[in-house]
């Protein structure tokens, strides 16, 4: 078990939503809020050293909610070039590790959070823990202080998968861990209140 304070949150959020069609998925409605912030409000007290949000073309206001706003000018580099972003912000700011999150998961919950911190051995610098529903790996996902140069090589959307489906996993109920990318993902969504 590691403390959550020494680490850093990195949301991305800079996606290019292309199989959503052409309205910004983030800013979509659900239960009277843009779907993005609903992870924004479920982490909004852990106790994270710094909180960074990997934008792109969203006009939803990050910085208003307590994230340094990182602009992915390119966002056409896949979810890799949003992660190398977001680590080094947390490399130059010095930290335990980072926990990587997506704004188009709404349904992540802080104590899955503390799940991921809490399967942490020893001192956690060589950490891997990402999220699964028992099938497929997912974010959320811990990376310690050691692993984070590893995400700097990283290229496309293959992302952190890798080293994701190497490192330890921490079920979570599959409707927790629902990741919105096309309109039905959102409509199931709505549908699981």
């Amino acid at each position: 078990m590691i403390a959550i304070d020494d680490y850093v949150l990195i949301l991305l959020a800079a996606g290019r939503s292309e199989r959503f069609g052409d309205a910004d998925k983030l800013q979509q409605d659900f239960l009277g809020k843009p779907l993005a912030f609903h992870v924004v409000t479920a982490l909004e007290d852990v106790p994270f050293k710094a909180r960074f949000a990997v934008c792109s073309n969203t006009a939803l206001d990050f910085g208003n909610r307590g994230y340094t706003v990182l602009h992915n000018a390119d966002p056409g580099d896949g979810m890799a070039g949003s992660v190398k972003l977001g680590v080094r912000a947390a490399i130059e700011l010095g930290c335990a590790g980072a926990v990587i999150a997506l704004a188009d998961m709404p349904r992540v919950t802080a104590s899955h959070i503390y799940r991921l911190a809490d399967a942490v051995d020893g001192d956690g610098e060589n950490a891997v823990i990402a999220s699964s529903n028992g099938v497929q790996t997912s974010p959320p996902a811990l990376f310690g202080a050691a692993r984070l140069p590893a995400l700097l090589e990283l290229a496309g959307d293959e992302g952190a998968r890798a080293m994701v489906r190497a490192g330890r996993h921490v079920i979570a109920p599959e409707a927790e861990l629902l990741d919105i990318d096309r309109p039905e993902d959102l409509e199931r969504l709505r549908a699981l209140r």
